[in-house]
């Protein structure tokens, strides 16, 4: 596909698998385009993959359900997804412009990025409402709105399924483990306080 190509999911006039290019974060967003902005939120991400793996064998060995595991697990696939795009990418494609034509893998005179400035492939588009929102509506009321606007692809999916997953059905895990850090914080008090009584004793 090229840029901005589009091809219509069952028919369906609002759900379109959409080719774009990404450059900054999730869903579109963007922190910077310039070369520093990109490289930084890469080597941000590969902080954030070491610290995931190192945090989900933490959670396995301290024997974490199921349910965390998974939601941490569909974070960290989401996160390896979107450094492979922009580690690789930019190497092995050539550029995208609109009306261009498809762009060329293995490209003669190299890729259009150099390693970890690449794009990230969007590719999901469903519009599903368009128009223009009663006056009483809050904060955008009268004005034109879209939903679902932004393009997002399926390592976005992943990180925000895992998200939504821990906020809305793990809080006990974390509740229980706050509780447990307190407990063995208080004992761990309880016990310096009677070492220093006994060693005050035994002075006397």
């Amino acid at each position: 596909m090229g840029l901005g190509d589009e091809i219509k999911i069952l028919g369906l006039d609002w759900a379109l698998i959409h080719f774009v290019e990404n450059p900054g974060m999730a869903f579109g967003y963007k922190l910077s385009n310039d070369d520093m902005g990109k490289l930084a939120l890469s080597l941000f991400r590969i902080l954030a993959v070491g610290f995931l793996v190192y945090y989900i064998r933490f959670l396995a060995r301290n024997k974490a359900t199921w349910g965390v595991l998974a939601s941490f697990a569909l974070i960290l696939a989401g996160a390896l997804g979107n450094i492979i795009d922009s580690a690789f990418y930019g190497l092995i494609f050539s550029a995208s412009t609109y009306h261009s034509g498809v762009a060329e893998l293995f490209p003669a005179g190299g890729g259009y990025e150099r390693f970890l400035h690449g794009n990230v492939v969007d590719m999901f588009y469903f519009r599903i409402w368009s128009g223009y929102l009663p006056d009483w509506f809050p904060i955008w009321g009268g004005r034109h709105f879209m939903f679902f606007k932004p393009v997002f692809n399926i390592a976005d999916v992943s990180i925000t399924v895992g998200v939504l997953n821990i906020l809305t059905f793990q809080r006990k895990f974390f509740l229980q483990s706050a509780s447990e850090n307190k407990n063995e914080g208080q004992e761990n008090l309880e016990e310096k306080v009677e070492e220093t009584t006994e060693t005050h004793d035994e002075e006397e």
